[in-house]
C-alpha cells in the first residue's frame, strides 16, 4: 500500500486548512452558496436531501487496518453509526453536520484518507481490479500505475476545472472485475510477446444518461507514456467538451458527436504534440519512478502452504454454513495454501453497501489476524479479504458470522447492487433500497438462489447511474411519474469482459409492481434455460428479449384474456 511521504502529508494538512476556514467564511456569510459550492465539491462534500454528504477516496479500493479503525470512530462521532460503501469503492458519511465536516477531514488526514476531488467536474477517484496482486489471471499488478495517475493528476490545475466529472478505472488481468469499460478511460495493462510492458487504452465509457462503453483508441501505449497518453485525453475532453449542456458535458458525447476515427485522431495528435515536445519529457515515466512506487505494492510475507493448507472439505461436511460460506465466498489465490475471501455487505434487511461503526472494527480485527492488516472494496459493494491462509478459514467465517458479514450470497440473486436512492439522494426519482429489500425477501432462501445461479441485479435511483443499472443482467431505474415512484427494466447488461449496456424491456412498472416483475423474470428464465449450467445472462443472450418480456407482463396478458 502506498505509504504518504512527508510532502503527501504536508499538503493534506495544509488542504484541511484551507477547507476550514473556507468553511468558516461560508457560515460566517463571507462567501455565497455558489462560490462555496464549488470549493466544497472538490472536498468531498455535496449537499443531499436531508444532510450534508461527505464522499471519502478511496484509491483504487484498499484499505489498511488503521483507516478501518478511524472509520468506526468517525461515524460514531460524527454521524448515526455507520457508512456507505459506493461503486466507485469510495466510502461516504450521510449524516456530517456542515460544521464539523473539517473536523472530519482533519481526522481523516491522519489516516492517510481525504476527500480531494470526490466530486466535481474533476478527476475523481481512479478504481481498480479489487484481486489486484492476488488473482492468478493477473499479467501485471495495475496498483502502482493508479498510484502514479493519482500522483499526476490529482490537484493537477489543467485538469481542475474540466466540463464535467472524469473517471479512470484499471486491470492487469485476464478478466475484468473493475468494470473498466463503463469508465471515461479503461487502462488495461498488457503484455507483448516480446515481454514488453504497455497500456490497451479505451476512451468514452459512461453510465447514467446515455450509456456507453469505452472504445479502444490505442492498442498498445509503451509503459513510458502513461502520463503522456492520459495526458492528451484530457486535454482534448478540456478543449473540446461542452460546458453549455450538463447532461451533455461528458467525454462519451465528444466521441458520439464527432465519431470514432475524427475523435481518435484528435487524441493521436495531442499525443504525438507531447510525446515530441519538452514537456514530453517531463511526462515520460523513466524505470526508476515505476520501480520507486511499486515498491509500495511488494507481496506480503506469505507462508509456505505447507504451513496454511487445510481439509476445507472435511471442514465444509460437518458444518453446512461453512460449506455454504466456502462456495460463494472463497475464491481460488494465485499462492498454494491462501485463498481470496469475500466479505458480504448485502446481509437480510440492510441496506446494500452499508457498515456499521462495530462491522467496521470487527473488519480490522481480522484484517489485521489474517489478511496482512489489509482490506479492498469493489465496484459492487462489497469487501475483500484478499490473502486469508486455508488454515484461518473456518475462525474467520466464525468472526465474521458474528459480526453479520457471512451472507453466502456473493454474485447471486441477493447481491444487489443499490445506490441510496430517494432515501437520501437529492437528485433521485425513486427509491432504491426498498425494492433492493423486496426482492432480496422473494429469494431468501439459499436453496433458491444456488438454484438460480450467478446473477447480477442493479438497481438506481435516478438517470446518473450510481447504482449501473445499464450494466445489469437485470437493471432497474426508478423514475418519477407525476409524483409517483416508477421502475424502469433493462435486461442483457454486463460489466466485465463481454460488456453490455442493457436493452429497456417496455413500460415501466408501479413501486409495488417490480419486485413481484423480476420475479418472473427469474422464474422465466429457469423455464427458459436449456441446462442447469446456463447463465441467466447466457440465456437471454440465446433466446433474446422477446420471451422475458412476455413473462414480465403477463399479469396484464391474462387479465386481458379474461
Amino acid at each position: 500500500m502506498y505509504r504518504y511521504d512527508d510532502t503527501d502529508r504536508a499538503l493534506l494538512r495544509q488542504r484541511v486548512e484551507q477547507f476550514r476556514d473556507q468553511t468558516r467564511r461560508f457560515l460566517a456569510g463571507e462567501l455565497t452558496e455558489e462560490e462555496y459550492r464549488h470549493l466544497r465539491l472538490r472536498n468531498g462534500l455535496y449537499q443531499q436531501r436531508f444532510a450534508p454528504m461527505l464522499r471519502i477516496s478511496v484509491p483504487y479500493g484498499l484499505l489498511e487496518s488503521a483507516q478501518l479503525r478511524k472509520m468506526a470512530h468517525l461515524v460514531r462521532k460524527y454521524d448515526k453509526g455507520y457508512a456507505h460503501f459506493t461503486t466507485r469503492q469510495n466510502i461516504q458519511l450521510n449524516w456530517p453536520k456542515l460544521e464539523q465536516v473539517p473536523d472530519i477531514l482533519g481526522e481523516l488526514a491522519e489516516v492517510q484518507l481525504h476527500g480531494i476531488q470526490a466530486c466535481g467536474n474533476d478527476t475523481r477517484n481512479i478504481t481498480s481490479d479489487y484481486l489486484a496482486g492476488a488473482a492468478a489471471d493477473e499479467h501485471i499488478d495495475p496498483r502502482p500505475y493508479c498510484e502514479l495517475l493519482r500522483q499526476f493528476i490529482t490537484l493537477h490545475p489543467e485538469f481542475y476545472w474540466l466540463p464535467r466529472k472524469f473517471k479512470f478505472g484499471f486491470t492487469g488481468a485476464a478478466v475484468d472485475r473493475a468494470a473498466t469499460r463503463t469508465n471515461d478511460v479503461a487502462v488495461h495493462l498488457v503484455r507483448r510477446k516480446d515481454g514488453a510492458v504497455g497500456y490497451r487504452f479505451f476512451v468514452g465509457g459512461g453510465l447514467g444518461r446515455q450509456p456507453m462503453l469505452g472504445q479502444e483508441m490505442n492498442a498498445f501505449v509503451p509503459e513510458s507514456d502513461l502520463l503522456r497518453y492520459s495526458c492528451a485525453i484530457l486535454r482534448t475532453f478540456n478543449r473540446f467538451g461542452r460546458r453549455d449542456n450538463i447532461h451533455k458535458a461528458r467525454i462519451k458525447i465528444v466521441l458520439r458527436e464527432w465519431g470514432y476515427e475524427r475523435f481518435r485522431a484528435a487524441i493521436e495528435e495531442e499525443y504525438a504534440r507531447i510525446k515530441w515536445s519538452v514537456e514530453g519529457e517531463e511526462l515520460l515515466l523513466l524505470p526508476e519512478d515505476i520501480e520507486r512506487v511499486r515498491a509500495h505494492f511488494t507481496a506480503p510475507p506469505y507462508r509456505p502452504a505447507s504451513a496454511t493448507r487445510a481439509d476445507l472439505a472435511g471442514l465444509a461436511a460437518r458444518d453446512a454454513g461453512f460449506a455454504a460460506w466456502i462456495k460463494r465466498n472463497v475464491r481460488a489465490h494465485k499462492m498454494p495454501g491462501y485463498r481470496v475471501v469475500f466479505v458480504s455487505l448485502k446481509a437480510p434487511d440492510r441496506v446494500p453497501g452499508d457498515c456499521t461503526a462495530e462491522q467496521f472494527e470487527a473488519l480490522a480485527e481480522l484484517c489485521d489476524a489474517y489478511s496482512f492488516g489489509e482490506l479492498r472494496s469493489t465496484y459492487d459493494q462489497n469487501l475483500v479479504l484478499a490473502d486469508v491462509a486455508e488454515r484461518d478459514l473456518h475462525e474467520l467465517w466464525r468472526k465474521l458470522d458474528a459480526a453479520g458479514l457471512a451472507t453466502p450470497n456473493i454474485g447471486l440473486v441477493t447481491d444487489i447492487v443499490c445506490c441510496p436512492g430517494l432515501d437520501l439522494c437529492g437528485l433521485a426519482n425513486a427509491g432504491s433500497v426498498g425494492p433492493a429489500q423486496d426482492i432480496y425477501r422473494r429469494f431468501d432462501a439459499l436453496e433458491s438462489q444456488y438454484e438460480i445461479g450467478p446473477i447480477r441485479i442493479t438497481i438506481s435511483g435516478c438517470m446518473n447511474g450510481c447504482g449501473h443499472h445499464s450494466v445489469g443482467h437485470i437493471g432497474i431505474l426508478g423514475v418519477d411519474k407525476h409524483g409517483e415512484e416508477w421502475y424502469q427494466v433493462t435486461l442483457g447488461g454486463s460489466a466485465g469482459n463481454d460488456a453490455a449496456i442493457g436493452e429497456r424491456i417496455g413500460r415501466a412498472l408501479a413501486r409495488d409492481e417490480i419486485a413481484d416483475g423480476v420475479e418472473r423474470l427469474i422464474r422465466g428464465y429457469l423455464e427458459l434455460r436449456c441446462d442447469e449450467d446456463e447463465t441467466f445472462i447466457e440465456c437471454y443472450r440465446r433466446v433474446g428479449m422477446a420471451p422475458f418480456k412476455t413473462r414480465l407482463y403477463e399479469s396484464e396478458s391474462e387479465a386481458a384474456a379474461a
